[in-house]
C-alpha cells in the first residue's frame, strides 16, 4: 500500500511539473495526477529503450516527468493546441 502511495505522490508532482514545462500552468489535482501517472509508464518505456536504468526518489521523479511532458507533446500533435505561455 505504501508503494501505491508514493507511486500517486510522485505521478501527482511529475503531472504538476510537466504543465510548468511544458504549457505554464498545471491542470488540476486529479488532471496532474493522471498525467503523472500515465507519464511515468511512458517515461518508464522510454528510458528502457535506450537503456537508461533511474534509482530512488528522484530518478523515479525525473522518469515521470520526462514521460509527462513527451505525452503532452504527443497529445498537442494530435489536438493541435498550441502551447499556452504566461
Amino acid at each position: 500500500m505504501g508503494n501505491f502511495i508514493w507511486f500517486l505522490l510522485i505521478g501527482l508532482v511529475a503531472g504538476w511539473l510537466a504543465g510548468q514545462i511544458s504549457r505554464g500552468g498545471g491542470f488540476g489535482l486529479w488532471g496532474d495526477l493522471i498525467v503523472g501517472v500515465i507519464g511515468a509508464f511512458v517515461g518508464g518505456f522510454i528510458f528502457s529503450l535506450m537503456g537508461i536504468t533511474a534509482y530512488g526518489l528522484i530518478g523515479s521523479l525525473i522518469t515521470a516527468t520526462i514521460g509527462a511532458v513527451v505525452l503532452l507533446w504527443v497529445m498537442r500533435l494530435f489536438t493541435g493546441k498550441p502551447a499556452q505561455g504566461k
